[in-house]
């Protein structure tokens, strides 16, 4: 199934599509996935620029923001050192990797098991991961990414009481966290907070901010497959990092309509039924990709009860 074939179908045709290909057992495509991972490598290359290091970024440099080009941050040697030295992480590190949406096909799905079993976990956007839901989303966490317009409106900044904020974090145990602190000039301050925070805790956690030119580099990758939106999704950038950095990669809690495959109805996320702001994100087309690359066995998309 093409792509562009795929956005013209009707959703409840393309439920029905979705179910007869459940019938076959997936399997990766080696040669597919490995195709699909080189143009990745030329495009955007994760192993090295997916984190805004000292090796990428060197001291001085004038970095561009990612929406903000006019905008420009220095590299001080006071934030130079809160950079890693190098990419903590390398192509094909992984063997099988779960990415997590936080869709509400995930409700009842009792997959928490079969997430906990993967090799490395990547979480979006602080999504609750307590008694209530384990059973459904697991808790392992290996990073998380954080939109600081949530520490903007839950923790006000983090220019008052930060120990809510570092407790929500250790929910989430060694997890690394992840900040778009380049994304535009308002979230360059209360990104950089985050990793003060935690030093004031004294926390084993480590603090990563995206490289504003992989950003770029994504957006424009998926603009070619489809994507048009005002800003691609936080689970649509971790999906494209994980292609390049494991061997097998695996989605649950993406399903971008308000029905699951059966045509029953489902809240917005797992937790709650709060919608995103509209014309933001393009979640159906991002969702009509990952079918599309499903069937070629590039990568897996989980929409049922696992067992």
């Amino acid at each position: 199934m093409k792509v562009k074939v795929l956005s013209m179908v009707k959703e409840t045709d393309l439920f029905d599509r979705w179910r007869s290909l459940q019938v076959c057992k997936w399997e990766m495509n080696v040669t597919e996935a490995n195709s699909f991972k080189s143009q990745l490598s030329r495009c955007c290359n994760a192993p090295s620029f997916l984190f805004t290091t000292q090796k990428n970024t060197p001291l001085g440099t004038k970095l561009r923001y990612e929406i903000d080009t006019s905008g420009i941050f220095p590299i001080t040697p006071e934030i130079f050192k809160i950079f890693p030295k190098d990419m903590p992480y390398y192509r094909s590190q992984f063997k099988k990797c779960a990415v997590i949406g936080n869709g509400g096909i995930l409700k009842n799905s009792k997959c928490g098991k079969e997430i906990d079993n993967a090799d490395f976990v990547f979480r979006c956007n602080l999504p609750p991961i307590s008694d209530k839901y384990v059973a459904d989303v697991g808790m392992k966490t290996d990073v998380v990414t954080i939109n600081p317009s949530i520490i903007t409106e839950r923790f006000q900044k983090l220019e008052k009481w930060r120990k809510p904020f570092y407790d929500v974090l250790q929910g989430y145990e060694n997890a690394s966290i992840l900040l778009p602190a380049f994304y535009n000039t308002r979230n360059t301050d209360v990104s950089i907070r985050v990793k003060y925070v935690l030093d004031d805790f004294e926390s084993q956690q480590s603090v990563y901010y995206f490289h504003p030119q992989y950003l770029i580099n994504v957006s424009r990758f998926w603009l070619l497959q489809g994507v048009r939106a005002k800003r691609i999704s936080s689970g649509l950038i971790l999906v494209t990092a994980a292609l390049e950095l494991c061997d097998e990669v695996h989605l649950y809690g993406f399903w971008g309509f308000p029905m699951n495959p059966s045509g029953i109805f489902i809240t917005h996320h797992y937790y709650d039924n709060v919608k995103p702001r509209p014309g933001f994100h393009a979640m159906p087309s991002e969702i009509f990709n990952f079918i599309h690359m499903h069937s070629r066995g590039i990568l897996r998309v989980h929409t049922g009860t696992c067992f």
